[in-house]
């Protein structure tokens, strides 16, 4: 069945648009982002180690990974919104799970459940873009949205430490759940942008058959490659940086929370630069460009960490340079992979989006398990992945992709 795209939107349409699909894509960095300043906390509360409370982060990467696998299909059956729906509330049980928990064991285990919820959102998210935009248009609009959504992030550790200046860490999970539930009434305004006609029937067995299919193709699996292993290193700093920067030079949460925006802030600016360039250079030499950046800074980072250089300083000063690389590996890899499927982009995304997420499972973990009480663990590991993701980027993904064109 040959593809038909939507008309697109209007101005006025896209902005509301990307306003709600901002904040369904922001769950997944709320959901790690506002609780970061309350770890330490949350490790003495729950008599936990370091180690453990950030195995919470790899426990939500489990659930972010596999879920996604389940609603890329679901999302390419029944539509959007409805998936969506009941990802929502499965999200809402988890953050309740989390601030009644009284182990670290429970709040890693309804991690996992609230992760299931949020990758729904984030899955859909971006397949709801490929639905309505096609080409350079649809790498735009899909960096423009990373950079709204970045508002995320930039505030969500600074909102974490004032929430735990004013209450409890379990407070944090609570407001958690009152965004998620204005979020489920918004959802609503939006049009389902994938109808009856267009979607797959198929049987949801299938589903793991099509994954297969897909993975033989060594473009989606060298856009995977290289974003994953940015994940994988993205989330050794996430998982790493609490401990390293409060507990090994004694920051407080609430100058926790302004570094960390910072590094947001060169996000937003690198999607920004890449919003404007895509057209020109293509979005995969921009990625490319990206990875090498990325790795340079890991390789500074851990020159610093191991050799003690500059303090606090040396650490925040080539995390930044690497955090801002985002802007511009992240979307353009999800365009790439997706650019070539337009009949199945839930499947794509989820594949796409579960072994990225799957690799930073294992960036948290390492970081975790080599924990140490000072920050070359994290620095090491960060270097590694992102001297990876610069190798996949240069070797998998040899070929111009064609994203001036539509695809059928």
């Amino acid at each position: 069945m040959p593809h038909t795209q939507h008309a697109p939107p209007s101005d006025k349409q896209s902005l509301w648009l990307l306003a709600i699909l901002s904040a369904l894509m922001a769950f997944a960095s709320i959901s790690t982002d506002v609780y970061l300043p309350a770890m330490p906390v949350m490790a003495q509360a729950l008599h936990a180690s370091a180690g453990q409370l950030e195995m919470t982060i790899s426990g939500y990467l489990i659930g972010f990974s596999l879920g996604q696998l389940l609603w890329g299909p679901l999302g390419d059956r029944y539509g959007r919104r409805l998936p969506v729906a009941v990802g929502l509330l499965l999200f809402i049980a988890g953050c309740a799970g989390c601030a009644l928990s009284t182990s670290a064991p429970m709040v890693i285990t309804w991690r996992a459940v609230q992760a299931v919820g949020a990758c729904a959102s984030v899955v859909l998210a971006r397949a709801m873009i490929r639905d309505l935009y096609q080409g350079h248009r649809a790498a735009q609009m899909l960096s423009t949205l990373m950079t709204v959504m970045a508002v995320a992030p930039l505030i969500g550790p600074s909102v974490g430490s004032l929430i735990l200046k004013l209450g409890s860490w379990q407070l944090i999970f609570w407001a958690m759940t009152a965004f998620a539930a204005l979020t489920l009434g918004a959802l609503y305004t939006l049009p389902e942008t994938l109808p009856a006609a267009r979607r797959n029937h198929a049987p949801l067995s299938q589903a793991f058959t099509r994954y297969g299919q897909l993975l033989t193709d060594r473009r989606i699996i060298g856009y995977a490659s290289a974003g994953g292993c940015f994940y994988g290193a993205m989330y050794a700093y996430i998982a790493g940086t609490p401990f390293a920067y409060i507990d090994y030079y004694h920051l407080s949460p609430q100058g926790y929370g302004v570094i960390f925006a910072a590094g947001v802030v060169g996000i937003m600016l690198a999607n920004q630069v890449n919003a404007r360039l895509v057209k020109r250079l293509g979005s995969d030499q921009l990625m490319r460009i990206g990875t090498v950046v990325a790795a340079l800074a890991g390789v500074w980072l851990a020159v610093d960490a191991w050799g003690g250089i500059a303090g606090l300083m040396g650490l925040v000063v080539p995390l930044f340079v690497f955090v801002a690389c985002a802007g511009l590996i992240i979307a353009n890899s999800i365009v790439g992979a997706l650019q070539g499927f337009p009949e199945v982009a839930g499947a794509v995304s989820a594949l796409v989006g579960a072994l990225q997420y799957g690799t930073g499972i294992i960036g948290s973990g390492m970081v975790g398990a080599f924990a140490d009480g000072t920050p070359r663990p994290m620095a090491t590991v960060i270097a590694g992945f992102a001297v990876a993701s610069m190798l996949c980027a240069l070797w998998l993904v040899r070929d111009p992709a064609p994203i001036s064109e539509p695809c059928s």
